[in-house]
Formats: C-alpha cells, structure tokens, sequence
C-alpha cells in the first residue's frame, strides 16, 4: 500500500466555462490527483439563461423527494454532481478519484494566499454570445443564499 500524499490542485472557477472545465478536473482526478475547487459560484455557463433554466427546472421533476434521485441547487453541489457525471462512478477508480474532490463556494480562509491554477482553454473570455454565472442559475432554481 503507497503512503505517498496525492498532489492537491486548486482550481479558481472564476470565469471558467462548466464543461470544459469539469472534463479537465475528471482527467485531474483520475490521475491520482486530489482536486479542490473554489468560487464554484462563479463558473460560467453559455446560453440564453431563460432556455438553460428552464431545462434546470424541468430536470428538478424527475423522481422523489424521499427516493431520489436527488438534485442540488447548491452551486458547490451542483459543480460537484457536473464532475461525477464525467467519472466512471460505478467503478471503483470512479469512486475514489471522486472522494479526492472538494468544492467551495469563495475562497476559504486556509487557501486565501494560495496559488490556483486556471485552465486557459476553459476561459469564457473566448465566448460571443450570450452566458451567465452558476450562482444565478443556482438562485433561479430555488437555492437560498445563506452567505450573504
């Protein structure tokens, strides 16, 4: 059995198109690495945020409140539910690259002076159209901020 610490990455979210920059972690974590995720708030998805929302919403009728499956509105949550889809979870690679990630909504006080890298190709600098923040999404679907 290795004793070897996994590497820790840190992720700032900030202005960072969802998919994109979930397939990277996925590939992070099934490498061995253990990912941290911060201001998962304020990644960025591309769309008209009328249409996206109500695909949020009609997603939040399937299923049962007490049998599943269950659907966060939490952006941390979210977030992290958006990389377990891009593992193979039922595997047991799958399981354990995912309980080598953790995400936060801001940044917390023991990562505040803290190098944190961000995926250039993931940039929403690069989108021509339309886009807006998880956060708003997240707000829109009924989460109830208790930061502020």
């Amino acid at each position: 059995m290795q004793t070897t610490k996994s590497q820790i990455t840190l992720v700032n979210a900030e202005g960072l198109i969802v998919g994109r920059m979930c397939s990277k972690i996925a590939k992070l974590l099934l490498n061995g690495e253990e990912v941290i995720i911060l201001n998962a708030e304020k990644a960025v998805f591309s769309g008209k945020k009328k249409s996206k929302v109500a695909e949020a919403k009609e997603f939040l009728e399937v299923g049962a409140p007490e049998r599943g499956p269950f659907h966060y509105r939490r952006p941390d949550r979210f977030l992290r539910k958006t990389v377990r889809g891009m593992l193979p979870f039922k595997q047991p690679k799958g399981k354990n690259a995912y309980k080598r990630l953790k995400v936060f909504m801001g940044v917390p006080v023991e990562f505040k002076g803290q190098t944190m890298i961000v995926f250039e190709d993931a940039q929403s600098t690069d989108l021509k159209g339309p886009h807006f923040t998880l956060g708003e999404l997240a707000k829109e679907i009924g989460w109830n901020n208790r930061m502020e």
